[in-house]
């Protein structure tokens, strides 16, 4: 039965239409999104070309091991779909309240971080945007309240922000599958367009921009920094590049085979890893050092200076449809992790409705009307200040599934649970999980490492405890057989 909440569509295969390529394309998609466009300058600043290369390499092996538990677990544990919070859940035995609280708890922090992240999206998208329609970031002056003045480019953005909103809630609406297709398309230009840059930039590349390859850098106290400290700061402005890599065990209640969700996830994690370190190396070669940290858009400043000053607009158009097919995979991602999330009895059951073509249309919903609240930043100052104060505190929120998974994966290992008569496949999956929980304990004290972030985190991980008794009483509802009406 379509539209009515009901669990039983967990099994159905007819939802099960996200192919391998699709899967992947998922992935690639969301974690090549508006990062790598800033991401050489940051790197830049922080390290040197030896401490750059050291910090993809180290994180880039962190994050294969999280990407291998995340497809072993789609092998051993198929029944679990729908994300990390399903392995929060698991964590603890049957329908006990910690079972069922960590699993919400990890569901409404990772929901309202892609919400919010969104939205960062979405603006981003406007700003390049705004290279071919200037007008977007006039500050002509429409009308003042107080403290708040209204622009024309404020008004403006924050129109084509929701029109690119809606627009893609409804391709989704239209259907999943044609949404993953909309998306590999725009995930196959994407790497296309990635491809011609490198091209270009090979045209421009200066070795010499690359010595000394291991020059020392300072911090904002003036403090020399040796190698090691430079791997250190370069790596934790690598994670966030990362983020998305469980995008294929998100959808895989929607995928077509559990093997997919693994050889997805590791292909999507691979062709965005050789990516990342291809353009960071391309445009550290060819910007000089002084030039690039000073730079605002370091991949415009790399494609001008390799084809001339047409490069900004072709680099603005790329950037278009890298944030076109980001949009799409993180939009249907965010109203994926609530609608699994009511499938596990996790969320309320309204959550659960679907249109006839197996579109999760409250979730989707829910999710977009919170990111055009939120869109309200680009209209004033005091609400993007709010905006910010979502996205700064959101880190403990992506990050908590990085450690969630690996640790499931270790009471795995030690129960013996899906080993029965797997000896050394348990001992590498063993390893593989001890590897990952150490990486995802570095990353989660790394990214969280300012006190007031971390308890800013915490409390907005916290802040899903006000909806949580509406959700146990539901469950004690259905465990007793009454009906939803109160």
């Amino acid at each position: 039965m379509k539209g009515k909440g009901v669990g039983t569509v967990t099994n159905d295969v007819s939802r099960r239409t996200l192919g391998v390529w699709l899967l992947a394309a998922l992935v690639v998609g969301n974690m090549v999104g508006s990062g790598i466009f800033m991401l050489p300058r940051t790197l830049a600043e922080k390290a040197s070309p030896a401490g750059v290369l050291l910090a993809w390499l180290m994180t880039g092996a962190g994050v294969l091991m999280s990407a291998l538990v995340f497809g072993n677990l789609a092998l051993r544990k198929p029944d679990l779909t729908g994300g990390p919070q399903a392995y929060a859940r698991a964590l603890f035995p049957g329908r006990s309240f910690w079972s069922v609280f960590s699993g919400y708890a990890v569901a409404w922090g990772y929901w309202v971080a892609n919400f919010g992240g969104n939205v960062a999206i979405i603006t981003t998208f406007a700003g390049y945007l705004s290279t071919f329609f200037p007008i977007m970031t006039s500050q002509a002056v429409i009308g003042t309240l107080g403290p708040f003045v209204l622009s024309v480019g404020n008004v403006l953005t924050f129109a084509v922000c929701s029109a690119f909103l809606w627009g893609i809630h409804f391709l989704i609406l239209r259907g999943m599958e044609g949404a993953g297709k909309t998306n590999f398309v725009a995930t196959a230009a994407k790497v296309a367009g990635f491809l011609l840059f490198l091209i270009a930039a090979l045209f421009a590349f200066d070795a010499g921009n690359l010595v000394p390859f291991g020059a020392p850098r300072t911090d904002e106290t003036g403090q020399v920094l040796g190698l090691w400290e430079q791997v250190n700061q370069a790596a934790v402005a690598t994670l966030w590049a990362f983020v998305g890599v469980e995008s294929a065990v998100v959808f895989s209640g929607r995928a077509r085979r559990p093997r997919d969700v693994k050889t997805a996830t590791l292909v999507g994690l691979l062709v965005a890893l050789a990516l990342y370190i291809a353009i960071t190396f391309l445009v550290m070669g060819v910007l000089p050092h002084e030039r690039l940290v000073a730079s605002d858009k370091p991949l415009v400043d790399t494609l001008s200076a390799a084809v001339g000053p047409s490069g900004a607009y072709l680099l603005a158009a790329l950037g278009l449809i890298s944030l076109f097919g980001s949009s799409i995979g993180w939009i249907w991602l965010s109203a994926e992790v609530p609608y699994q999330a009511a499938k596990q009895g996790l969320f309320l059951s309204p959550f659960l409705r679907e249109n006839r073509r197996g579109a999760p249309t409250v979730a989707l919903t829910a999710t977009n009307v919170m990111a055009q609240l939120f869109l309200l930043s680009t209209l004033s100052q005091s609400v993007a200040k709010a905006f910010d104060f979502v996205i700064h505190v959101a880190t403990l929120a992506y990050l908590v599934p990085y450690l969630v998974a690996p640790v499931y994966q270790l009471k795995l290992v030690i129960t013996g649970e899906t080993y029965e008569s797997d000896g050394r496949p348990r001992r590498v999956d063993g390893v593989i999980a001890v590897l990952a929980t150490v990486y995802a304990v570095w990353v989660v004290w790394a990214g969280t490492a300012d006190l007031s972030t971390f308890l800013l985190g915490v409390g907005l991980l916290v802040s899903g405890i006000v909806f949580y008794p509406w959700v146990w009483a539901e469950r004690a509802k259905q465990r007793r057989g009454k009906p939803d009406a109160a």
